[in-house]
């Protein structure tokens, strides 16, 4: 029997739909999940699935847990730790994989497979099962069993060639190819799975690749390089920091503005709210972006940066001000709309997106045994 959720309260007096690990909340409740515990997307696609509503159990090695580190990206799961290495422990998490409807595992090609529990096996027990493969080059190819992190799986994408200054390819974080080439593609390929299982009965496994997902990711710019519409280089372009109206620029204090003036009437506010004659340059005028940067460069260097975020608070300029993971969360945009909750283990961003008939809900990761789980879904 489902528990009634429980509420809580944000630091800042706002409701917040925290639930029970099991209790039916979000758009995907009902949806059970056998996460195999792995660096990478696959924490941050158990996440983003059970947030959704999904059912998670989160199957992770003996000895310390990853979660202590940062508890807010294992939120929502029932956990449980197995030694893979043990025949017994695999049939446990065999008979959980049995009940379940998808599966999502992040090892090196190869290793689950020597762990007995390939897609083969866990299909033959649940035909209906959908299995989620997450590595960084994929099942197969050259590349399928070397070791490769972000950086490598975008530098071969074109991504990494793409982003950074005119001198040197910057790494993004890892938000480009583990996370949105890799747990949001993983997460979109099993909710696609379970809803073809769903209508035909049968499960299938699903390879996705952080590379390919990176390359997805990167469609517009191929087109538009194919179209003759984006240079081959970094900072030459529209929105990669080759155009004055769209970069940071440096404050007084040290610190930074986001500038994203990319349409001319956008343009005219900024060069309004700079003290600048809007007619001074063509915006669009290559040959004028040298020196369009200076005198940019030059004006915001005048006054510090929280100064101009007031300056162009109520201006379609599009200036922001570049803020601090600590300041953040403080933002009034984001405490309106309670981007970021404050719970056990400190600030952590709210689930996304939003639903209006079936809100999602974020709660800590809740330790269960075999049995209880296995009494849970059966």
């Amino acid at each position: 029997m489902a528990t009634r959720a429980t509420d809580r309260y944000d630091r800042f007096g706002q409701s917040m739909g925290v639930r029970m690990v099991g209790v039916s909340h979000g758009p995907l409740a009902g949806v059970r999940i056998v996460e195999f515990d792995a660096t990478g997307p696959v924490p941050l696609c158990g996440m983003l699935l059970a947030d959704l509503g999904c059912d998670v159990v989160r199957i992770r090695r003996s000895g310390p847990d990853g979660s202590a580190v940062a508890p807010a990206l294992y939120r929502g799961r029932s956990e449980i730790a197995l030694d893979l290495t043990d025949v017994a422990a695999r049939e446990q998490a065999l008979a959980l994989i049995s009940l379940t409807d998808g599966v999502i595992e992040g090892f090196r090609a190869g290793t689950m497979e020597q762990l007995d529990l390939d897609p083969s096996r866990c299909l033959t027990a649940n035909p209906r099962l959908v299995y989620g493969r997450m590595s960084g080059w994929g099942q197969d190819g050259p590349l399928a069993r070397r070791a490769g992190n972000d950086i490598n799986h975008l530098a071969l994408t074109g991504a990494l060639h793409a982003i950074g200054t005119g001198s040197t390819p910057v790494p993004p974080l890892n938000l480009i190819g583990e996370y949105g080439g890799g747990a949001l593609y993983l997460a979109l390929g099993m909710v696609s799975g379970i809803l073809s299982a769903q209508a035909t009965g049968r499960g299938q496994v699903i390879d996705v690749a952080q590379i390919d997902g990176a390359a997805s990711l990167m469609t517009l710019y191929y087109a538009l390089h194919g179209a003759g519409r984006w240079v081959d280089a970094r900072a030459s372009n529209l929105i990669d920091g080759g155009a004055p109206f769209y970069r940071c620029y440096a404050c007084a204090d040290g610190r930074h503005v986001a500038v994203g003036a990319l349409e001319p009437p956008y343009f005219r506010a900024l060069c309004e709210g700079l003290g600048l004659e809007p007619g001074r340059f063509k915006q669009y005028d290559r040959a004028c972006w040298s020196d369009m940067t200076t005198a940019f460069s030059e004006a915001f260097a005048t006054r510090g940066r929280d100064d101009w975020a007031a300056q162009f608070e109520d201006s379609d300029a599009c200036v922001t001000p570049v803020l601090s993971l600590a300041e953040a969360p403080d933002h009034p945009h984001n405490r309106a709309r309670e981007t970021f909750n404050m719970q056990e283990g400190g600030v952590q961003p709210a689930p996304a997106p939003r639903f209006s008939g079936s809100p999602c809900a974020a709660v800590p990761p809740e330790p269960a045994s075999v049995d209880q789980l296995l009494a849970r879904w059966e």
